[in-house]
């Protein structure tokens, strides 16, 4: 590999070749996916926290190669580097040990070779959306505050209660790591509204700002390249999201408890329903399993084969995936597979028409069912689902209401669950749904729209990314009358244990039981079957 350039000052053309490296990965396994520690500063603790510094450099500061010196132009002469291994296998030993005996010790972490001291601070106050205050004068700055805080050596932060500090630094000092080598360089604001971001040194604010501004110019170059790239409207929506401190970010609002599934005998059988291209099948698979039924692989090709028989399922689930390739439309090729093959209409046809089966489309399969109206009862009102405002493929977690309302009484799947707010996986690059005119308010007005995108405040959102694919008034669920079939684009059972989840409140874990709350969805079907 080699880096070639023309130097702004002399006009000479430079190269650096990179040197023949060998690169060893190792792999281990872990058994506690829950005990990560993440950069997130948290304010829901009741007492003070403090952020530790642990310097792995022995107060080494070279600057050399780092972002810094790329800001003015430079190279440096001296780069970072392991000064002592033994400390380094300290600290690591420490940390395993920690997470052993008490992982919730240590409330946030991050290191600081990526950017350095100052970078790592506020990359943490980004993910929990607070404010910090630095305090310099542990840290020997006498000389230069600029390379303290912007040198790329190894280290890190910690935050912990203060009250857990002497606890916390004993089993580091137990280890081999010097007690000298670790700071307490600052505390976290607790107020959420009071975002803002100070460095102190020798009492004198060295530098002051706010968490917003701060991250607003850390992602300028993601939004500017996000303007030229998607709907420049949506981009400006998720920049002045960044700075709005109204916005708390996800949270859980529950009217029910999740609770695991009870062993059952009994297993009515679902078909687990797939098209050329899908790939959510085994998520949806196992959590119809896990929920009590007999989930059972069928392919379009056996039905239009007539090698499957539909009239031997109580519940059918269409998966989610890029159905041919999406080229055809989502879900829309894979619609019409089934409804221009006689034989595969005539088995949905008489699927949907009795009255003890369900039916589940989730994201491609969400857009199958909306296409498949000429044979689903209650569906006339349903909107067809077209590319996102974004104008690209949004794969994030999203904020959704369960719509509380009457319909929900004799819902399959979402009795039980209205009114609750809670974060969901997405993934899809036509989610936007559009009604036939004169059909969103009669559509509304049933109360079809049982799943919609909510800010934090709970309200129903158009805003992007809050909204991610510019649907009105939120609108990503659509139920029938009857509760018997349910559409939505999120995807439920990627998130159907607590683990899978992305983020979820550290006090509910033993609370649910190691289940999610999205599995409750797959339990009341099985409820429903009796």
């Amino acid at each position: 590999m080699a880096m070639r350039w023309r130097d702004s000052e002399s006009g000479e053309e430079r190269a650096v070749t990179a040197p023949l490296s060998l690169i060893v990965t190792a792999f281990a396994g872990v058994e506690d996916v829950a005990g990560t520690w993440t950069p997130q500063l948290r304010t829901d603790q009741e007492r003070p926290t403090v952020l530790l510094f642990f310097d792995l450099a022995r107060g080494k500061r070279r600057l050399g190669g780092s972002a810094l010196a790329q800001v003015f132009r430079q190279i440096g002469s001296e780069v970072p580097d392991v000064e002592d291994p033994q400390l380094l296998k300290a600290f690591f030993n420490a940390c395993q040990a920690v997470r052993l005996s008490d992982p919730k010790l240590v409330l946030a972490y991050h290191d600081r070779s990526d950017g350095g001291l100052f970078t790592t601070v506020v990359e943490m106050a980004f993910a929990g959306r607070v404010g910090v205050e630095i305090n310099l004068d542990t840290l020997d700055c006498r000389d230069s505050s600029i390379e303290a805080l912007f040198n790329e050596e190894l280290g890190a932060v910690m935050q912990v209660l203060e009250s857990q500090v002497s606890r916390l630094v004993e089993v580091f000092v137990a280890h081999g790591f010097e007690s000298t080598s670790i700071y307490n360089i600052g505390k976290v604001l607790t107020s959420s509204e009071e975002q803002s971001f100070t460095i102190v040194h020798g009492g004198n604010n060295l530098f002051s700002s706010t968490r917003g501004i701060l991250q607003q110019f850390w992602a300028e170059t993601s939004f500017k390249m996000q303007s030229l790239r998607d709907d420049p409207d949506c981009a400006a929506e998720e920049f002045a999201l960044i700075a709005d401190t109204t916005y708390t970010g996800l949270a859980y609002h529950l009217t029910f408890t999740p609770r695991p599934s009870r062993p059952l005998f009994r297993r009515p059988k679902v078909a687990i329903l797939r098209e050329q291209g899908v790939n959510g099948h085994t998520e949806m698979a196992w959590a119809f399993t896990a929920a009590g039924f007999d989930a059972v692989d069928l392919h379009m090709s056996d039905l239009i084969a007539g090698a499957a028989d539909l009239s031997k399922f109580r519940g059918l689930a269409a998966c989610g995936g890029f159905s041919y390739g999406d080229v055809l439309g989502a879900g829309a090729g894979w619609a019409h597979a089934a409804l221009l093959h006689k034989g595969a209409r005539d088995a949905f046809e008489a699927f949907f028409a009795r009255d003890d089966t369900f039916a589940l489309g989730v994201c491609n399969g969400c857009q199958f069912l909306s296409h498949m109206r000429e044979v689903i009862p209650g569906t006339e009102l349903w909107p067809k689902f077209k590319a996102n405002r974004s104008g690209r493929f949004e794969a994030r977690v999203s904020l959704v209401e369960v719509v509380d309302s009457v319909l929900l009484e004799d819902s399959v799947f979402l009795c039980g669950m209205g009114g609750s707010r809670l974060p969901v996986a997405v993934a899809h690059g036509e989610g936007r749904a559009e009604f036939a005119p004169d059909a969103l308010d009669a559509f509304n007005a049933q109360n079809l729209g049982v799943v919609r995108y909510v800010d934090s405040a709970g309200k129903p959102t158009e805003v992007y990314p809050l909204n991610p694919n510019g649907s009105p008034g939120g609108i990503t669920g659509a139920q029938t009358p009857n509760g018997r079939v349910l559409a939505l684009m999120p995807h439920p059972e990627r998130v159907v244990t607590v683990e899978s989840n992305s983020w979820y409140p550290s006090n509910m874990i033993r609370k649910w039981g190691g289940v999610g709350p999205w599995f409750q969805l797959f339990q009341n079907a099985r409820l429903w079957c009796g």
